[in-house]
């Protein structure tokens, strides 16, 4: 099994043609490839290109719990930048199929950056989803680990949980981003995104992926905390993110269509041996 390993802000990915497996990874198969010990590592598995009827690509992303995300922003910049290296894409904009909708993509600058036109943020209950009444899911009240935080929900194609604090910090994403994913508010668990405002242009955000854990960075999860902190009119339409593996630009449409822009870079290449498959983890 052939694999392509790519990074974006430190947030990795393998790539996998299914051409070069004769059928989608088991669950028990992306946990072994994705741990750092005992596989090859990475924060999650793409699988395609696949034959879609909707875009010219379709794309299947895997969480390295073995569970299967909806949509990924570092994700689709990875697997856009593999088309351009395999020259299956050049320079013109493209359209890729997930789970979580149909996104628009280019390749610039020679292949280290990716634009994504990432779809539309909503912030409606049902679409999330998020449990209780239909409505806007903002500055509502939410109690893990005997603290009670203010969050807003939101999706981009994905579930995401953005609680606005003074203050981040990995360990608060550590301590709490596992009891926000799994909270009975969220049917179908959630990312989660602790952000702070740092003025009208820059906001900061430490990460809680759901199914992947604390990751140093994460396309969907700027945009929808981007989007957070301009529906609470706390930041101008664009707006560059920071986190711990570095920076995106996301910018908003007045309807909260979100293009982000941001880097990629390409690791390794290599073959999964057999064998690694003999030990469960």
């Amino acid at each position: 099994m052939k694999f392509f390993k790519y990074h974006a802000l430190g947030n990795d990915y393998l790539v996998i043609d299914p051409k070069d497996c004769p059928a989608p990874p088991t669950a028990a198969q992306i946990k072994v490839i994705c741990h750092r010990n005992f596989g090859v590592g990475s924060d999650g598995i793409l699988l395609g290109p696949l034959p879609s009827d909707q875009a010219r690509f379709a794309l299947r992303i895997f969480n390295p719990d073995g569970s299967e995300a909806e949509k990924s922003g570092n994700g689709l910049r990875i697997f856009s930048r593999y088309l351009w290296d395999r020259q299956l894409v050049q320079d013109e904009e493209f359209a890729i199929q997930t789970p979580g909708g149909v996104v628009k993509s280019r390749v610039l600058d020679g292949g280290k950056t990716v634009r994504v036109e990432m779809g539309q943020v909503s912030f409606w209950s049902d679409k999330i989803p998020v449990a209780g009444p239909r409505r806007e899911v903002i500055n509502e009240k939410i109690t893990v680990g005997g603290r009670t935080f203010s969050f807003c929900a939101a999706t981009i194609g994905n579930p995401h949980c953005v609680i606005l604090l003074p203050e981040i910090s990995a360990g608060l994403a550590k301590q709490y981003g596992p009891l926000l994913e799994t909270h009975p508010n969220f049917p179908k668990r959630t990312n989660v995104q602790f952000l702070k405002v740092l003025d009208r242009e820059n906001i900061q955000i430490e990460i809680w992926e759901r199914g992947a854990g604390n990751t140093l960075a994460s396309g969907s999860s700027s945009s929808a905390a981007a989007a957070v902190a301009r529906k609470l009119g706390l930041c101008a339409p664009s707006i560059t993110v920071r986190m711990p593996g570095g920076k995106l630009a996301i910018e908003i449409s007045s309807d909260f269509d979100i293009l982000m822009t941001g880097p990629v870079t390409k690791v390794a290449e290599g073959t999964i041996a057999a064998e690694m498959f003999t030990i469960a983890v």
